[in-house]
């Protein structure tokens, strides 16, 4: 074999490879014998077929065969020779190959770039330290039992506060309203539901009584097919019910699968800690990878940017179709009286609520989380492009040095870590368990993409620990009020496309180099 380096700028590298006719040959002739050995043909004995026979049937297959086993080897043995890491598998073009002549083709590739050895000793980041108020867990408390609130009939007409028991159908001009017609729906009278004027019409109605409720949806409301219009609401009153008095006490802890109400307590406190460390995390993660990107800057493989980048515009159009999708609408004015009151609680393991900090994405690299925005705008695709390509090679980079950190500092996931991966994911789909479960056994890929997040948290973990650390104690509120990082830092016009992992599909390859 003989292998010429033709092309050596920046991180590409081609290569002209020949390999021999005779060696060629040899393998053929190798094939064939294996094939003789074992194949039946009328007419001959097992083991007795003629060579010539057998390049008459099997030449072409073989030949093939031949082909894309000395390409793999060659061009495997050719990137070993020149102690080469490529970013991505190699592009392999086929110059000439022809029974009796030697095999040229061309090898193009890109390899990882040489990275600055990182020190972290003079990194300065801050972590903020959020304590759970007394009365933070009360209100918390307060809206569980909210939930919990049992009602009974009433022999009256509807007040505010009352839930009624309906059938609705709802209509826009001649065009049914999605979501808004059913049998049996809850109510709940001065919740304050997005059509104005549409409770204010129910209230004072009976049980055996028909309402015609007429509203306008608000210019702004969120479906644009309905936003502005005149709707037509048939309701049927099946029964009233008055909700009783609110009662907190031990009941309400067994209420949620729990022992007591101090028991309950304790776990609203844990889950509403483990919420804001959450999100104290997060900034804490994204303020270190935004330093991370500013004193690092090195090349980086122009195929695993524009992988990343085709990532990111894959989502956006996504996000662009459904933004463009009608929603269903009138449901808020239907919806179900357990809801209520909801809006503003998060639900721990243990059926408890507690008070959820702002929703925020995990990747510092990763997309910001006004990708709606982005899916609605007018700004021009091209300049989009621009900017999203800018995103696609910060994460690229930052993916390619948290792997070789944890390259050399010998850090792995191990196997117990992705079997609780793939359990929590398990627990994500209730009743689905089995079938997540047997997803992941046979869908090796798949759990490549749950081994990514993790390593990168153990990397980022390593790094804090070195790192120079400041703690500031902090109140929820004020955490909470704190500007969404994604929504203020370098990257707030990508949509969110990857979850908790910073490297991005293209560079998690250099996650395994």
């Amino acid at each position: 074999m003989q292998v010429t380096e033709t092309n050596a700028e920046g991180l590409k590298r081609e290569f002209r490879v020949v390999v021999p006719a005779g060696e060629l040959e040899e393998k053929v002739i190798s094939r064939l014998g294996e094939i003789g050995r074992t194949i039946q043909l009328r007419g001959f004995r097992p083991g007795k077929v003629p060579m010539q026979i057998l390049r008459q049937r099997f030449g072409n297959s073989v030949r093939g065969e031949v082909l894309e086993s000395t390409v793999q080897d060659t061009s495997a043995d050719a990137i070993r020779e020149h102690n080469l890491r490529p970013a991505l598998p190699p592009k392999v073009d086929v110059v000439s190959f022809s029974e009796g002549t030697d095999l040229e083709y061309t090898m193009s590739l890109e390899v990882l770039p040489d990275i600055p050895e990182p020190s972290f000793a003079d990194l300065d980041i801050e972590r903020l330290i959020v304590e759970v108020p007394d009365e933070d867990v009360d209100r918390a408390i307060e809206r569980i039992a909210e939930q919990q609130r049992k009602t009974e009939i009433a022999e009256r007409p509807a007040e505010s506060g009352d839930i009624i028991v309906v059938d609705i159908e709802g209509r826009s001009g001649e065009q049914e309203i999605p979501g808004a017609s059913g049998k049996d729906r809850q109510i709940v009278l001065g919740s304050g539901g997005f059509i104005p004027g549409f409770e204010e019409q129910l209230i004072g109605a009976g049980a055996g009584e028909h309402r015609t409720v007429r509203v306008t949806f608000p210019e702004d409301y969120g479906a644009p097919d309905f936003a502005g219009k005149d709707a037509v609401f048939e309701v049927d009153v099946k029964e009233v019910r008055q909700r009783l008095p609110l009662v907190i006490d031990d009941e309400l802890g067994k209420a949620v699968g729990l022992e007591s109400l101090a028991e309950l307590r304790q776990e609203v406190r844990q889950q509403m800690q483990r919420d804001y460390e959450g999100a104290s995390r997060l900034r804490l993660k994204r303020s270190l990878l935004d330093k991370l990107a500013q004193n690092y800057d090195f090349a980086v493989p122009p195929g695993m940017v524009e992988l990343e980048f085709e990532n990111i515009w894959r989502q956006y159009e996504a996000e662009k179709a459904r933004e463009a999708q009608p929603e269903a609408v009138a449901s808020e004015a239907a919806s179900d009286a357990g809801e209520a009151g909801s809006a503003e609680t998060a639900t721990g393991e243990a059926g408890v609520a507690a008070p959820a900090p702002e929703p925020q994405n995990e990747a510092g690299v990763g997309a910001a989380q006004d990708g709606e925005r982005q899916a609605g705008s007018t700004e021009d695709e091209e300049t989009l492009k621009v900017e999203y390509r800018r995103i696609a090679e910060r994460r690229v980079r930052l993916g390619l040095l948290l792997a070789e950190v944890g390259r050399s500092n010998n850090i792995t996931v191990t196997q117990d870590e992705l079997n609780q991966a793939i359990t929590r994911e398990a627990r994500r789909h209730p009743g689905y368990e089995r079938q997540v479960l047997d997803f992941y056994r046979q869908n090796p890929e798949a759990v490549g993409n749950l081994r990514a997040p993790i390593f990168e948290d153990k990397v980022i973990d390593f790094i804090v620990e070195l790192a120079k650390v400041e703690e500031r104690k902090i109140s929820p509120q004020d955490l909470l009020s704190l500007p969404d990082p994604d929504a203020t830092g370098p990257e707030a016009k990508g949509p969110e496309a990857k979850g908790p992992d910073a490297t991005g599909p293209a560079a998690s390859e250099a996650v395994s180099q």
